[in-house]
């Protein structure tokens, strides 16, 4: 027994295990970004400084954003598996996917990190003050 375009479906299956991949590193990334401010009071201790709480409440912001852009990027790569199974099964040539989803993605991630990189410049001049 041969499952027809099997290619097909194994590679629309590869493709959605590296989206949970990726966004189980992303949500990771995020719950480690909203516990820094553990290794900040660690370092602040060894390096006799303290950081503000706004640096802890920014990190969280970000931290809990990245852990929702991750969740959001497993619901997208679920709707897109979905919809391209349902695609290879039939036998009918449809149209190329919109994109949209896939950049919005994106951009949110790298908004996340600017905003990352913002919090922890803002936190190691208030460290140093």
């Amino acid at each position: 027994m041969s499952v027809p375009r099997f290619t097909d479906h194994a590679a629309n299956e590869r493709t959605f295990l590296a989206w949970v991949r990726t966004a189980i590193a992303v949500m990771a990334f995020g719950f480690l970004v909203e516990r820094f401010d553990i290794f900040l009071k660690i370092a602040g201790k060894s390096l006799g400084k303290t950081f503000t709480m706004s640096g802890q409440v920014a990190g969280s912001l970000v931290g809990l954003a990245l852990i929702i852009a991750g969740a959001a990027m497993v619901a997208a790569s679920m709707l897109r598996f979905v919809k391209n199974r349902a695609d290879i099964i039939d036998d009918e040539t449809h149209p190329a996917e919109n994109d949209r989803l896939d950049l919005i993605l994106a951009g949110l991630i790298v908004i996340l990190g600017i905003g990352l990189a913002i919090y922890l410049g803002i936190t190691m001049l208030q460290g140093s003050k």
